[in-house]
């Protein structure tokens, strides 16, 4: 690409030189770029840049907010285009930047780059849209689980809760542990608690309730369990910066 304007999120930066930083970029075009550009991009706002180059780094120059209509053609639902234009000049605050560096270290831990994902792209705006507003917390739980979801099956992992791993119907009255290659496999009952431990566990009643509600407020527990164990076996269990950080700031609180 030569001079080729772009619209994206900053994803994640490092140092590189005294002026310049090595940015994962989330384009609307292209999907995640690594590019060498001026330090001082912002997180959470959309940005409008010019790449160039033809091997995997890029050069991005003139890196600048970009404008509401370029970023979002078309205001979110439940709000007139005034507001949200508003709202997107607004920066995430609080509580809810861990939940934005959390979708932030998911994404360029876990794309492969310049494979363009343009409904994943507009699934994250939406996020950070949400994330700007006052949420309760199983709002903001609930966010975040929605964007797991649409990057779960981006990632082509496709998650059955009607059947376990024998291609049997879930049976309300079982015990299932969840393997992310396998799926739902019925515990046997001679099994060891201290086998039990090291997996997410679940009952039939429940997965028959998340099957029936999907992701809801009855639901979002259950979920979660779900998700972070798909999550942690994506990134190899390895653990996640964002999380650490949110884990020491509630010990803070505390």
């Amino acid at each position: 690409m030569r001079n080729e304007a772009l619209i994206g999120y900053l994803l994640h930066q490092r140092p590189y030189q005294e002026k310049r930083a090595l940015y994962y970029l989330f384009s609307q075009q292209h999907g995640v770029i690594h590019g060498i550009g001026k330090k001082g991009a912002p997180l959470f706002m959309p940005l409008q840049l010019f790449a160039t180059g033809k091997r995997d780094l890029k050069t991005f120059s003139q890196i600048n907010i970009a404008s509401f209509i370029s970023a979002h053609q078309s205001a979110p639902q439940n709000d007139d285009a005034a507001n949200a234009e508003t709202r997107y000049q607004e920066s995430i605050t609080g509580q809810h930047q861990y939940a934005a560096l959390y979708l932030n270290e998911i994404l360029w831990r876990l794309l492969p780059t310049e494979d363009p994902m343009p409904i994943l792209w507009q699934h994250y705006q939406d996020s950070l849209y949400k994330l700007k507003k006052p949420l309760s917390a199983d709002e903001l739980r609930l966010c975040l689980r929605h964007f797991e979801s649409y990057l779960f099956n981006e990632l082509g992992f496709s998650l059955t809760l009607n059947q376990d791993s024998l291609e049997n119907p879930i049976d309300s009255a079982q015990v299932y542990r969840f393997l992310p290659d396998v799926g739902l496999m019925p515990i046997v009952h001679h099994e060891d608690s201290e086998s039990l431990v090291r997996h997410t566990v679940f009952n039939g009643s429940e997965v028959l309730m998340m099957l029936e509600q999907g992701l809801s407020v009855n639901t979002l527990n259950m979920w979660s369990r779900l998700h972070r164990q798909l999550i942690d076996h994506l990134l190899d269990y390895q653990p996640l910066q964002s999380r650490l950080l949110w884990q020491q700031q509630q010990r803070y609180q505390l």
